[in-house]
């Protein structure tokens, strides 16, 4: 296990200290409120099925844990078949201990990648993801710290590069989120704790990969459905995921005379930790449930998307792009 600095290790859980306490702030100004429910049945288009609603009732507290989340998010894909789209390259993925980004590290890493995840302080989770692309016979690097804190992120690249000798694919991926009945609720502790982690958490990763990447290289991020239709108790995120999109093109463009392509991935509900903390836990029962698909995405399903723009062979021409994963058209 690897440390960025013990300064690092102090920030993360300092800032994960501060994401439980607007997570309770909010859960004690609300009143219980029966969850929502459809008769909407959950569609299954893919090679295995994927559980469907009702999930079992349950809530957690931030940043959230998928060792305890249940049922346990499938990201192995099993019958994904890699084929060397990205042999021999680097990649770094935020987020990278849990849902989405440790999806997108084992797929990275069966196209040939080597992969450094970076994480809050959730190290078992973190393990979990090492040992997934260790089995994937290829190495994992993993590091702990805030992408909010842009010295963290310069120490983070710097690491990768002294690992691993370069720096191909950065995939921007943390994020977090906490719902908010209303705007008035809606506190100057919380919406910066979303504001930092989210946008600077991007802002400060980019920065610091820059100089690493080159021609062929690509940065791909995370952006949302709540950046293109908002979400009306999510403002700070939905927020966040627009200027994510908008953020995604400039650089883009920013970045063509170097070679180097911008892309994001907008998922719609996908079943992830975030969730769970997020939500009430009757209210996780119908998670995803107004999707067209009826469900949430398991990460395995949205991986994929991160490949193929990280791969040059199949997204050469690709750059400034939001790809909507949404299980079907929405909004």
């Amino acid at each position: 296990m690897v440390n960025a600095t013990k300064r690092g290790t102090k920030k993360a859980q300092a800032t994960a200290s501060k994401q439980k306490n607007v997570q309770r702030q909010v859960e004690s100004s609300e009143r219980a409120k029966p969850a929502k429910s459809s008769s909407k049945s959950a569609k299954q288009t893919g090679a295995r099925r994927h559980p469907a609603n009702p999930l079992p009732a349950q809530h957690q507290s931030k940043p959230g844990k998928e060792a305890t989340l249940r049922p346990r998010p499938q990201f192995k894909a099993p019958d994904y078949v890699g084929s060397g789209k990205l042999e021999d390259m680097v990649a770094l993925v935020t987020g990278g201990d849990s849902g989405i980004g440790r999806a997108v590290a084992v797929l990275f890493a069966r196209e040939g990648a080597n992969v450094a995840i970076v994480y809050l302080n959730e190290q078992d989770d973190a393990e979990e993801t090492r040992r997934a692309v260790e089995a994937e016979g290829r190495e994992c690097l993993t590091i702990a710290g805030d992408v909010s804190d842009a010295m963290f992120c310069d120490e983070a690249v710097a690491q990768v590069v002294e690992r691993f000798g370069h720096l191909n694919i950065l995939v921007n991926n943390a994020a977090f989120q906490e719902h908010s009945d209303t705007l008035e609720a809606l506190t100057e502790e919380h919406l910066d704790q979303t504001i930092r982690t989210n946008i600077y958490g991007y802002f400060h990763m980019a920065r610091a990969a820059v100089p690493y990447l080159g021609k062929g290289c690509s940065i791909i991020n995370t952006g949302s459905e709540t950046g293109f239709f908002g979400s009306a108790k999510l403002l700070d995120y939905s927020a966040t995921k627009g200027a994510i999109h908008a953020f995604t093109r400039s650089l883009a463009s920013n970045l063509v005379e170097r070679g180097i392509r911008v892309n994001a991935v907008a998922p719609g509900p996908v079943w992830t930790p975030l969730n769970p903390a997020d939500r009430k836990a009757d209210q996780v029962k119908s998670f995803g449930e107004s999707n067209p698909m009826g469900r949430p995405a398991q990460p395995e399903e949205v991986a994929p998307a991160y490949v193929f723009l990280a791969a040059p062979s199949c997204a050469s021409y690709i750059s400034g792009a939001i790809l909507p994963v949404m299980g079907g058209p929405t909004g």
